[in-house]
C-alpha cells in the first residue's frame, strides 16, 4: 500500500529528515525534503503529494499555518502532524482543522508507517467517493468542453432545437462529439426522464439492424424462442439516436421511413402495426445530400430527418479548446494519481496538429502520453502524432513531404493497422471509425 506515493517531509531537524527519508525510500515511497514552511508552501504548490509529514515548530512559517494552507488550497491530502509531548494541545487543535493525525517525538519508524499508509488509503477512498459522487449525481453522462465562439455557438443551438420535438440531424466528421450532443439534447428535452436509446447503424447487418430497431415475435426465425422488443418500443416517450445513419441500406431506409411519417412499425413475424412516439434523432459524417443525389439515401427520408440539421465543428476549427480539452483528459484518465501537465513544447505540438480524427483523437493521444511520460511532465516527445506545419505533414521518423490527404489517411491507417498487429477491431477503435468503415478503407487503398 503506497508503493510509489508522495511524501514531503517538513522539519527543521536536518539529521531526522535525512533518516526518515531513507527509511521510506526503502518502503517505495517518493520523498522530498525541506526544513521551513515558507518552502514546503512552494513544494506543495508546484508538485502534487499525497501525503505531509509537518514538524509544528519552525521559523519564519509555523507548521500550524502552512496546515490552514494546505486545508484551505488543498484538502485532499493527508496531513500527519510531527509533535513533542509538551506540544499536546497544539497537536490536537490541529487534528480539529483536519490534520489525518499525529504522533510525538521520538516514534517508532513502524507506528509511523502504520498511520502513513492509513493515511494514503484514506486519501485514495476520499478520491474514489467524490468520482462516483460525481458520476451519480451528473446531468449527463458526458460533458461537452469548450469555450470557443464555435463550440459556444452550436450548443446554444443544441439547447433552442432541444425544446422542439422535432427530428433532429447531427452533422460531422468522426470524432466531433455527435452522441454527446445527441445526449445534450435528451437531457434539456421535455423527454428528460424517458429512455434515451442509441443504435450504431454501421456495426450491424441488415437483418440485425431491423430486429434490434423493430423487434421480432416468437418464431420468427430459428433462434427467435421469445418474442423482444425493439428499440423504438423502448424507448417509447423517449429519445431515439441513429448513429452513423448514412450507413443505413437502402432496404431498411423505407422502413424508418414509415416509423418517422406515422409512428408505425411491425415486429419481424408480426401481423399487425404497433406505434411508438419517440424522438429520433440521426448523426452520420456524410453529406447526407450528395448521398442521395447518388441515390445511397433516400430523399424523403433525409427531409423527414432533417427538420433541425445541426452540424458540429471539427476540432481544428476549435483551437483554443484544444488545451482545455487536454487538460481535461488528463484529469479524466488519471484521477487518482499525482497530475500530468503538458509541457509548453508538447502544448505547442499540439496546438500546430490539425486533428483528423477530432476531439476523439485527441482523447487517445493523451492517454497514451499518460501512460508513457516518464514523470509528472508530458514532454512533446511523449505526443504520438503526426507533426503538421500547413499544408506540409511531417510523419514521425520520416522525411518532410507535401502528400495528398487521401495519401496521409492511407499511411496513417496502415500505421495504426500495424500497430495492433492487424487487428480490425482495436485498429477502428482507434482510429474512430466503424468496422465497416474501416474495411471500405483498407479495399479502398488496397492495404495487406
Amino acid at each position: 500500500m503506497g508503493i510509489n506515493s508522495q511524501i514531503l517531509i517538513v522539519d527543521d531537524d536536518e539529521t531526522l529528515c535525512y533518516l526518515l527519508k531513507e527509511e521510506l525510500i526503502n518502503e517505495g515511497f517518493k520523498v522530498d525534503i525541506t526544513y521551513d514552511g515558507k518552502y514546503a508552501i512552494q513544494n506543495i504548490k508546484n508538485k502534487n503529494y499525497d501525503l505531509l509529514l509537518l514538524d509544528l515548530e519552525m521559523s519564519e512559517v509555523s507548521g500550524e499555518e502552512v496546515l490552514d494552507f494546505v486545508k484551505e488550497s488543498f484538502p485532499d491530502l493527508q496531513v500527519i502532524v510531527l509533535t513533542a509531548k509538551s506540544e499536546m494541545r497544539t497537536a490536537i487543535d490541529c487534528i480539529k482543522k483536519g490534520a489525518y493525525d499525529f504522533i510525538t517525538k521520538p516514534y517508532e519508524f513502524s507506528q509511523l508507517l502504520i498511520i502513513i499508509n492509513r493515511a494514503i488509503e484514506h486519501k485514495e477512498l476520499i478520491v474514489k467517493n467524490r468520482l462516483l459522487s460525481e458520476k451519480i449525481n451528473q446531468n449527463t453522462p458526458h460533458q461537452i468542453i469548450g469555450e470557443s465562439r464555435q463550440i459556444k455557438e452550436i450548443i446554444n443551438l443544441a439547447e433552442r432545437a432541444a425544446k422542439s420535438d422535432s427530428n433532429i440531424l447531427l452533422e460531422g466528421e468522426t470524432g466531433t462529439g455527435k452522441e454527446l450532443f445527441a445526449e445534450f439534447i435528451h437531457k434539456n428535452s421535455e423527454r428528460n426522464d424517458k429512455p434515451l436509446v442509441a443504435i450504431n447503424c454501421a456495426s450491424l447487418p441488415d437483418q440485425l439492424i431491423e430486429s434490434e430497431l423493430f423487434g421480432f415475435e416468437k418464431g420468427a426465425f430459428t433462434d427467435a424462442k421469445a418474442s423482444k422488443q425493439g428499440l423504438v418500443e423502448i424507448a417509447n416517450r423517449g429519445t431515439l439516436f441513429l448513429d452513423e445513419i448514412g450507413e443505413l441500406s437502402l432496404i431498411l431506409q423505407p422502413k424508418l421511413l414509415r416509423f418517422l411519417e406515422k409512428g408505425e412499425f411491425r415486429r419481424i413475424g408480426g401481423v399487425s402495426n404497433l406505434t411508438s412516439d419517440v424522438r429520433v434523432i440521426g448523426a452520420t459524417n456524410k453529406n447526407l445530400m450528395e448521398e442521395a443525389d447518388n441515390k445511397n439515401f433516400r430523399k424523403d427520408l433525409l427531409f423527414r430527418l432533417n427538420v433541425i440539421t445541426l452540424t458540429i465543428p471539427p476540432l481544428r476549427e476549435r483551437g483554443s479548446d484544444v488545451l482545455i480539452l487536454a487538460n481535461y483528459f488528463l484529469d479524466k484518465k488519471s484521477p487518482l494519481r499525482a497530475k500530468k501537465v503538458l509541457s509548453p513544447e508538447a502544448e505547442n505540438k499540439l496546438l500546430s496538429y490539425e486533428f483528423p480524427g477530432n476531439v476523439r483523437e485527441l482523447e487517445h493521444i493523451i492517454e497514451r502520453a499518460i501512460i508513457f511520460s516518464e514523470d509528472n511532465i508530458i514532454q512533446a516527445k511523449d505526443l504520438y502524432l503526426p507533426k503538421i506545419n500547413g499544408q506540409e505533414f511531417v510523419y514521425e521518423g520520416n522525411e518532410k513531404e507535401i502528400l495528398p490527404m487521401d495519401e496521409v489517411e492511407k499511411m496513417h491507417i496502415k500505421k495504426v493497422l500495424i500497430h495492433h498487429e492487424w487487428n480490425r477491431e482495436k485498429s477502428a477503435h482507434d482510429l474512430g471509425i466503424s468496422l465497416k468503415t474501416l474495411y471500405t478503407k483498407i479495399k479502398k487503398y488496397d492495404l495487406k
